[in-house]
């Protein structure tokens, strides 16, 4: 098979998609800034909050994931469900793989630290139910198995989060000798969080490409529905990351030694998890769409459910919830980079051929967010 084309990846690009990258620092910096420079808006923006996260946060995240769900194919959910080479490596890299990693990097990066080392274990218990469709989107990955792989996390998130929070904060450490930790935190917390930031984006997403496909055909709903609510991804993915760093800038920009030495671990584990997975994608024989969500899936975390849980347990300034709010700051330059990596990447796999990427997918580089 023909490898895909290795024409460079920018010039294929609209002007706001090339500079993808720049727009999400910019996101970035506007928030650290008018959460340092704006006294009380961070008070402001947490008064009312969704599960324990702050509203316009919680509005931001279904708006922008709504309209990648939105572009999936709900028609072939059936054939992702039955590729173990694909569903077997997702669970045991995200439930085994992943926490066990986050676990042994937070006791040998900050021993000397036990509220942010806690706060690290809670972000790798997290796995990633939001944020991971826009980075597979960009990524030209398989949107099809990212709807599976995305709502198989929150079956098990819902029903493994307390238990693995249980054993890594208190089990394992006993055993090893170490100090340990209580987390109290409900499977009723776990499953409303799940089912307002996953549920209904895609139960929109699902009803949007259900009604319109109904009402106006396949072709049209491609070509002339999807790319204009597309763009409100990119949209809401920037006013999420404003608000985000806007709620905790000063935390942030006055602790800057304790944001670093956050910071090392977590980009290591982003590293390892996402590049392991890529390589164990490709070894396994899965093409280059469902390799990059595999790896996109499984490096990600649930930023939103982090924090919540360290706030609710631990408090709004305790170390725990700024290591929860230092996650974010790492994990999205860092895969909006290995979105380009990807890309890249996309050279040492087989075509798949036309069949395998939805239609309104064209790998064209981070065009379609």
């Amino acid at each position: 098979m023909s490898a895909p084309s290795t024409a460079p990846v920018a010039a294929r690009m609209s002007f706001v998609d090339r500079y993808l990258a720049v727009w999400i620092l910019v996101a970035m910096a506007a928030g650290l800034g008018l959460g340092r420079l704006v006294p009380g808006l961070g008070d402001v923006l947490a008064k009312v909050t969704v599960t324990g996260v702050s509203l316009p946060i919680a509005l931001g995240l279904l708006v922008m994931m709504y309209p990648v769900l939105a572009k999936v194919r709900y028609d072939r959910l059936g054939t992702v469900t039955g590729d173990r080479r694909l569903l077997v490596p997702s669970l045991v890299l995200n439930w085994v793989l992943g926490p066990a990693l986050m676990f042994a990097l937070a006791w040998i990066f900050l021993p000397d630290l036990p509220e942010f080392r806690t706060g690290l274990i809670i972000v790798g218990l997290a796995r990633c139910i939001a944020m991971v469709v826009i980075w597979n989107d960009l990524a030209c990955g398989d949107r099809e198995a990212a709807a599976v792989l995305v709502a198989l996390n929150s079956v098990f998130q819902v029903f493994a989060f307390s238990l693995l929070g249980w054993f890594y904060l208190s089990v394992l450490p006993g055993w090893l000798g170490l100090d340990q930790t209580v987390l109290d935190v409900s499977v009723g917390e776990i499953a409303r969080s799940v089912l307002i930031f996953l549920g209904i984006p895609l139960a929109a997403g699902f009803l949007t490409r259900r009604l319109g496909e109904r009402a106006k055909g396949r072709i049209w709903y491609e070509t002339k529905l999807l790319p204009r609510i597309g763009p409100f991804a990119l949209y809401g993915l920037l006013c999420t990351i404003v608000v985000l760093f806007a709620l905790q800038g000063d935390a942030i920009t006055s602790r800057p030694f304790d944001v670093v030495r956050i910071a090392l671990p977590l980009l290591v584990y982003f590293a390892l998890m996402w590049a392991g997975s890529l390589a164990l994608g490709k070894a396994v024989g899965l093409d280059y769409p469902k390799a990059a969500t595999l790896a996109f899936t499984a490096a990600g975390n649930n930023f939103e459910l982090a924090i919540a849980v360290s706030i609710a347990t631990f408090g709004a300034t305790s170390g725990q919830a700024l290591a929860g709010v230092v996650g974010p700051l790492i994990e999205v330059p860092v895969l909006i980079g290995l979105v380009y990596v990807a890309l890249a990447a996309r050279r040492f796999f087989p075509d798949p051929g036309p069949s395998a990427a939805s239609p309104a997918a064209v790998p064209e580089g981070p065009a379609h967010v």
